[in-house]
Formats: C-alpha cells, sequence, structure tokens
C-alpha cells in the first residue's frame, strides 16, 4: 500500500512517498482504508520535532484525522461491517501510522461511523478541531460534559478567531448546542467566513473598538470564552466576561501570558487550558458521542459555503499539504489518499 512516512523529524521534505506492507487488524482494532486525510497544525508540528533534527526508531506516517471505510474488522470487534463508512480521530497519537496512508489500524474506540450523507471531506475535518471545540465548550463548571441540542441555551460564547478551524468548529457546535455566538476575526473576508460558519455576531477587532462592541452585543457579559491566543487576548476576555465566566484556551503563539488577577478574581473567572491527547477518556468519550451526533444532525457541514474552504492535495504532495497548513492557510487542508473525496 501507498504511505507517507519520515525518519527523521525536520521540514517538510523529511516527509516520502513509498510502498509499505498492509496491517491487518488485532483484537479489538478495525482497519480502515483512508479516503481522505485531514492535516491540522499538530502534523506538521509534530513532524519538525520543534526544529530539532531526531533520528527515529521506525518510520512515522502522519496525520490525526481521517475519514474512509472499514476494510477489515479485528476479533471481538461488533458494531462495525466492511464497508461502513467512518471517520477516525488521534491516528498518530503515541504511534506510528498516521492518516496519510491507504490503510490504517486503530482501536476500534477511534472509529466512529459517518453517516451516508456526511462527505469523507466532513470525516476528515473532525478529530483535532471538533473535538477541541467540544472540550472548550464544556469546560465551564456549569456546562454539560456532553452537549446536545439546547445544552447551551442562554449561554453567550465568544470565539475567539472564528475562521480558523478550531473556531469554525466552536461556533458550529455552540449554535447546534443553542448558544448565541460572538466570533472575533481579523478582516472582512474571515467576517464572512465566520457568519457562514453560522456565528449571530462577527466582531472585526481590528476595524473596531472590540470591547465596546462585544459589551454592546453581550451586556451581562461572556459565559464562556473559547481562546487561540491568551498572549494577545485575556485583557479583552476579562473586560467583557460575565461574573463566574470560564476562558477555555486551546493554544498559543508562544508568548507568556500575564493572568490580572484581581480583575479574574472579582469576576470569579476560571482558566482551563487543554489538550485534546490528554483529556480525560470519559471526556474525550463524550466529545467524540457529541460531535457524531452534531455530524447526524448536519451541523458540522464544511466547504466555502459553510465557512470553511477546502484546500486539496493529493497523496503525493503531503509536504506541500503540511507547509499550507504551517503557512496559515484559511480553512481545512486535505489530503485525497484513496477513492472519491467527496463521497
Amino acid at each position: 500500500m501507498k504511505a507517507v512516512s519520515y525518519r527523521t523529524t525536520g521540514p517538510s521534505s523529511v516527509l516520502e512517498l513509498g510502498e509499505r506492507a498492509e496491517p491487518h487488524p488485532g483484537p479489538g482494532e478495525v482497519r480502515v482504508r483512508i479516503h481522505v486525510s485531514g492535516v491540522n497544525p499538530t502534523d506538521w508540528k509534530s513532524r519538525s520535532g520543534g526544529g530539532r533534527v531526531t533520528e527515529l526508531g521506525a518510520p512515522q506516517v502522519p496525520n490525526q484525522d481521517g475519514a474512509g471505510v472499514v476494510d477489515e474488522v479485528g476479533p471481538g470487534v461488533g458494531g462495525f461491517a466492511v464497508g461502513d463508512r467512518v471517520w477516525v480521530w488521534d491516528a498518530a497519537y503515541q504511534r506510528p501510522d498516521g492518516t496519510a496512508q491507504e490503510l490504517v489500524v486503530l482501536p476500534a474506540r477511534q472509529v466512529v461511523p459517518l453517516p451516508d450523507d456526511a462527505s469523507f471531506d466532513v470525516g476528515a475535518s473532525l478529530g483535532i478541531p471538533a473535538l477541541t471545540a467540544h472540550i472548550a465548550l464544556a469546560a465551564s463548571e456549569r456546562s454539560p460534559r456532553e452537549l446536545a441540542p439546547g445544552a447551551l441555551a442562554d449561554w453567550t460564547v465568544l470565539v475567539a478567531g472564528g475562521a480558523g478551524a478550531v473556531g469554525h468548529a466552536a461556533i458550529q457546535l455552540a449554535v447546534w448546542a443553542g448558544a448565541t455566538v460572538i466570533t472575533t476575526v481579523s478582516s472582512q473576508e474571515k467576517a464572512a467566513l465566520a457568519r457562514a460558519a453560522g456565528a449571530q455576531h462577527v466582531v472585526d477587532y481590528r476595524a473596531s473598538d472590540a470591547v465596546a462592541a462585544i459589551r454592546a452585543l453581550a451586556p451581562r457579559g461572556i459565559d464562556l470564552v473559547v481562546e487561540v491566543n491568551p498572549a494577545a487576548n485575556l485583557g479583552l476576555d476579562l473586560e467583557v466576561a460575565a461574573p463566574d465566566a470560564t476562558v477555555a484556551v486551546y493554544a498559543d503563539n508562544g508568548e507568556p501570558v500575564v493572568v490580572p488577577v484581581r480583575p479574574s478574581m472579582a469576576k470569579n473567572v476560571r482558566y482551563r487550558y487543554l489538550l485534546t491527547y490528554t483529556t480525560a477518556v470519559d471526556a474525550k468519550d463524550a466529545a467524540v458521542r457529541a460531535v457524531a451526533a452534531a455530524v447526524a444532525d448536519g451541523a458540522l457541514p464544511v466547504g466555502a459555503d459553510a465557512g470553511l474552504p477546502i484546500t486539496r492535495f493529493a497523496l503525493a504532495e503531503t509536504a506541500a499539504a503540511h507547509d499550507a497548513v504551517e503557512a496559515g492557510t484559511v480553512g481545512k487542508v486535505l489530503i485525497d489518499v484513496s477513492g472519491g473525496s467527496a463521497q
């Protein structure tokens, strides 16, 4: 089978397309023929090794997310049959086999049914972005652990960077759960994408006084912030936060974060830092169930019309796909691995 892998961390040039022996599932495992592989910032960052060149003990296939069809079912696995359409998550986490290959074997827990009316593009765009978004939206001590329609009714959620992949999923999931969503963006082009994703209110922080605009939209304050850049935004978050608000931080730009203690105390603000890989099993399983339910409800579409433009690459162009994500390509970067991409 065809697979992209690397033996040394470094720039995208370390990625090589080659042939590998077909894997077969053991007990409790499922083999998936990947049709579309999704690329996230975590994928190129892991491959780069933080700028340090490291020889790996075995070839590593990149990319955590993907979608395809069940190809083989291991002993003891129920609920799956050959030909079932599925999406997968965390494929390459602490494992050598990501989704940039034609066949991948995973524990059955990491394989999720994909409805017939949801494309492989949708399935490959879930994983890291949608699960991260769910964990952030469930980060408040007042929020349910598992989102569902109406679960965030009467909540006002602020999504920082609504045109990014996680921000896009956070908007969609929050709206699906009944919240009023305000999002901040840096351009009118990104504002259009955030509106297409479903955000009721969009604030261009470069074109207006963002604090004043958010306060006008949410006079009683923001209940929960989904935060991508705390070093830049924490001051704004505190100014617009309601009492007992939660700021859920899922990324940063490498800069130190200064937390204003007194203003945080005055509003009893809770900070939650999260990483989807190390989230507790029960919280991760709840996120998977909720995301699957949202997909079944048609709440997580992708594509330009849904606010998440798709940039496509062939499997042989995986290095270029990684470079595109590293360069900040707006929308979702997908790799066509085998079969039809959008079927």
